[in-house]
């Protein structure tokens, strides 16, 4: 029985569509990769465009990492962080504090950056609940942001055209407009756009009662909503008016984070805010191994650690918190990324990246081609000056999808945009390649539906 016929049969993948479950034969079957490409079964060589899930930072097939993985499963393949400690993961949380903007200093190791967030957002409600506070519940978030599967991570998540059936909190969670500039029906100018945002956030919060308000979550360039760069001074801006009012400001790094926009964070580094909390994951491990980390502030955890504290417990955690053998793909990434001065070859590269992304935009379909560092996404329409149909938005994004395969590049489809970050060692040719195929493709569908 081939592989592809086992999937078919037994796997549940994410985002599956049940309607068609079990009959996917165009799902390619990856078998291994090597630096920025990956090879499916029959051989054919892909250049790696989503990184794949934004986070293979140092490229596949690094034996330093694989070593690192292999030595520490074979000395200490696991540890309960309920009762003991190992070394690998308290050397790792002291090299992400060293690259963690101001005193963000406490590192709470998860599985995943769902799991991170929903740590996140359970010790904002053990703090108040412990300051006296148990009003502080509600939290504000955005259209377009996504933070991921689990409850409450899927609950503030606000991918508008990928809701579903499943449930989730809509009580406390409140959706504020996307910093999407393009999307704007208006047609505000850039600063028109961000004064209309900022106000609608203050009046949210006026209209909830800042006192009810736990904290606001936001990914400073949205990454899964079709990479979303807010106007300039928003993040700055929100940050400022949600700390005015007294409420925690988490950032999702999931994305950002380890060196996607060329520094270790992004809030601090690009845009000047200095968040309660980080969400990191992905880029964390390289890839290499899962796991996810919410870090806290020592302002934040000052308020409920000691005496403060009244006995309380942060019982939140999970089988394969701090796990050996991720904390030790986990430094074994951040080491190569010092070494190599990775961060110092993104800013060197995203200028030719950017480039080659915006000079998209003049192509049949293409209705908007944004990007920051090396995110990058291009979103495509059969209708140019007015909103099509989903069913015909999945359509088109899969025809470039599977014109991109064709030819040597996979993407991120996501409905109708095009989404790219490879990997971060990315070279001037591989970018050039990747814009050229995806450039070709999009013509190559233009043509066929005689556009």
């Amino acid at each position: 029985m081939s592989s592809r016929i086992k999937f078919n049969r037994h796997l549940l993948h994410p985002w599956a569509d049940l309607p068609s479950l079990g009959e996917d034969e165009g799902t390619p079957l990856i078998t291994r990769g090597e630096g920025v490409y990956v090879y499916d079964d029959q051989g054919r060589k892909f250049l790696d465009g989503p990184g794949g899930m934004w986070c293979m930072q140092v490229g596949y097939g690094r034996k330093e990492i694989a070593d690192a993985i292999s030595t520490q499963a074979l000395d200490l393949s696991y540890a309960s962080a309920f009762s003991v400690m190992h070394p690998k993961e308290i050397e790792l949380a002291t090299r992400i504090a060293e690259v963690t903007p101001g005193d963000l200093n406490r590192i709470f190791f998860t599985t995943g950056g769902s799991t991170a967030v929903d740590s996140a957002l359970r010790l904002c409600q053990l703090a108040n609940n412990i300051k006296g506070q148990q009003n502080r519940k509600h939290i504000l978030c955005r259209e377009q942001g996504y933070h991921g599967s689990t409850f409450l991570a899927a609950s503030v998540t606000g991918k508008e055209r990928d809701k579903s059936l499943m449930d989730t909190e809509k009580d406390l969670v409140h959706f504020l407009t996307s910093p999407l500039l393009s999307a704007d029906p208006l047609k505000r100018s850039e600063q028109d756009f961000c004064d209309f945002l900022m106000e609608e956030l203050d009046q949210a919060i006026l209209e909830i009662g800042p006192e009810n308000i736990m904290c606001f979550i936001a990914e400073p360039v949205l990454g899964s909503g079709g990479v979303v760069v807010p106007p300039k001074d928003y993040n700055r801006r929100t940050w400022e008016l949600v700390k005015g009012y007294g409420i925690i400001y988490i950032a999702d790094e999931v994305v950002t984070g380890f060196g996607r926009l060329g520094h270790w964070f992004a809030s601090k580094e690009v845009f000047g805010i200095q968040p309660d909390i980080i969400i990191c994951a992905k880029g964390l491990t390289s890839g290499y191994s899962p796991m996810g980390a919410a870090i806290f502030s020592e302002r934040l955890m000052d308020d409920v650690t000691g005496p403060k504290g009244r006995g309380a417990t942060f019982s939140n955690g999970y089988t394969y918190s701090g796990h050996p053998v991720s904390a030790a793909a986990g430094l074994a990434s951040m080491q190569i990324i010092e070494r190599e001065n990775i961060l110092d070859h993104v800013r060197s590269v995203t200028p030719l990246f950017q480039e080659r992304l915006r000079d998209l935009s003049s192509l049949p379909l293409v209705v908007d081609a944004r990007g920051m560092g090396l995110m990058g996404c291009v979103q495509c329409s059969y209708e140019r000056d007015k909103n099509s149909s989903l069913e015909n938005d999945y359509e088109l994004g899969a025809l470039i999808d599977a014109e991109c395969q064709k030819n040597g590049l996979v993407l991120r489809p996501i409905i109708n945009m095009c989404v790219m970050s490879p990997p971060l060692v990315i070279s001037d040719g591989q970018i050039n390649q990747m814009f050229d195929i995806l450039g070709r493709a999009i013509k190559t569908v233009a043509t066929s539906k005689a556009l």
